[in-house]
This record gives structure tokens, sequence and C-alpha cells, in this order.
């Protein structure tokens, strides 16, 4: 298993309101030929908490028959209590996931101390088949996971990874001094990929790479290569479109843009809205720009719009 990649945290597409396999194997297809690492379902941009287990576990199914064994599949277990989080381990590992990464539990944020944190990913880890990935996504849950808890947690043995959504680099060199060499430190955020990368991440997990795969290959390569300026240079080429496609239009901004780049993307689960056809156009127009700007690994999904 290879953590050391870019990875798309692959939204769930859907067909008349149900989960869509066919959809899921075609966009997996194109990822795995445009060279990254596997695929994360059921994260956040997975719309994860939007489906029951049976729609998870088809979710699962359907990338398990698309991600080559060369590849690494992750599949998100987040749930609130620690019993259901080890049940959607042990069902991810039964479907073939080759490591598992679970958010930290938000509802009763006023009472997960890092104490509670360490009980519960100790928890999970001992329990499951495959290796766990802690999610640190405090803007979403409300609920930190500090350097000194994640450098705790990294020397359990089944503990492999984490992913870090902080845009601080500094963040990330705290991390990467308290976590041992095994432990891979992901990028979970596009804007903020080259500070990580720079600062001890060794691997991302970003939305903008499922639809600019190439460009986010090409940020961790140059950095690998110590060629740092032309890799700024290429975070400073997609960060618009980065941007749009979480922070500024969401899960239903990140899905137009799949179904303009030529992926299958389609509507959003409700209560999730599609964005406005102005919000369309913006994204269109980012897309286009980006096609434009320069040429990234082949193949590019983004060649189809240089014209626009």
């Amino acid at each position: 298993m290879n953590l050391r990649a870019v990875f798309p945290p692959m939204p769930t597409p859907f067909a008349d309101g149900d989960v869509d396999p066919a959809a899921i194997q075609h966009n997996i297809a194109r990822w795995m030929e445009a060279g990254l690492g596997g695929v994360l379902v059921l994260g956040t941009n997975g719309e994860a908490p939007l489906l029951d287990d049976h729609e998870a576990d088809r979710v699962v199914e359907a990338a398990r028959a698309s991600v080559p064994r060369d590849r690494t599949l992750l599949v998100g277990i987040g749930h609130e209590s620690t019993v259901s989080t080890i049940r959607a381990a042990r069902r991810a590992a039964e479907l073939g996931a080759d490591a598992v990464i679970a958010r930290t539990p938000s509802l009763y944020r006023a009472q997960i101390t890092p104490a509670t944190l360490i009980a519960h990913y100790t928890a999970i880890a001992d329990a499951s088949r495959v290796p766990v990935l802690l999610y640190n996504y405090p803007a979403f849950t409300g609920v930190n996971l500090s350097p000194e808890t994640i450098g705790k947690l990294a020397q359990h043995p089944n503990v492999a990874g984490v992913k870090e959504t902080s845009t601080d680099g500094g963040q990330f060199a705290e991390m990467a001094a308290l976590v041992p060499d095994r432990f891979t430190i992901m990028s979970g955020s596009a804007p903020g990929a080259y500070a990580a990368l720079c600062a001890g991440a060794r691997g991302a997990i970003l939305a903008v790479a499922c639809v600019a795969p190439g460009a986010c290959i090409e940020l961790m390569e140059l950095v690998r290569a110590g060629r740092f300026a032309d890799a700024l240079h290429v975070q400073q080429r997609f960060m618009s479109l980065a941007r749009a496609v979480t922070s500024g239009f969401g899960i239903a901004g990140l899905k137009v843009a799949l179904d303009l780049a030529g992926y299958k993307g389609g509507a959003p689960r409700p209560p999730l809205a599609p964005i406005s056809r102005d919000g369309e156009e913006q994204i269109r127009a980012l897309l286009a720009q980006l096609a434009r700007l320069g040429s990234f690994a082949p193949p590019d999904p983004l060649s189809r719009l240089r014209r626009a």
C-alpha cells in the first residue's frame, strides 16, 4: 500500500437518486489512467453522511472493482460512535479496502478531549484489519487533532497516517517532527498543498485532483525534485479552481466541474442543492483557464477545454 501519492476524494455519483456504480467505475478508470495513486471513497466530498450503510457498501464494491491492486483504495469510515466506526472499518476491509480513514467525532464536540480522541482512535486501530488513517478537518467538525495528539496516535502500529486539512505549513512541520518515518502525513487542502509538501507531507488528498490530476501530480513531483519555484508556480495556477470546487461552491461545484471535464459528476444529494448557472459558468471559465496555462503529464483531462 502506497500512501505517498496524490488521491482524489471521489464525489459519489447518483442516477435517479441511487448510487451509480457505472459512473464510479468510469471516473476511477480515468483517474487511474492519469497516474493518481488510488482513490478515496466515502469521504467528505463523497457525501458519506448522506448515504446509508447499504449504499456505502455499494460504493466500496464499485470502487474496488476499478482500483488496480497496485494502487490504493482508501475508504472513509467516520461515524459519531466508536463502535459504529469499528463496524464500518470491518465492512470496508471485507469489501477490499486497503486502508480506512476516520474523521473525528463532532456532535458532542465540547466533550471530545485529546484523551477521548486517543481512546477512540486506539480502539479503531486495535479492531481494524487494515491500516487506519486519521482525518483532521476542524473547519468542518469543530474538533482539532493537535500535532501532539497525532504524534501519540502515530506510535500505534496500525495507524498509518493522517489527512490534515490545515493550510499552515508550520503545523505540518511540527507534526512531521513528532511522527515516525513510516507514518504518512497527507495534505488535505489544495490551497495549502505546496506549503504542506515542503514542510513534511508526503502524500495528498485533494478535491481539485478529481478534475485536474495532472496539475496535482506535477506539483508533488516538482517538490520531490527540489524544484520549489516551479512547484509554487503550479500551485498558483490551480489555486482559483481549487477554491471554487471546495470552499467556493462546495460538493455541488465539484460535481459540476467533473461533468465539464468529461467525468460523471451529476447532482448532489438533497438537502445539498445544485449550484446556479452563473456558478457553473465561473467553474467552466476556471477549468478552461487552467487548461490553457500549461501542459501537465498526459493524459491531461483538461485538454478538451483548451479551445474554450
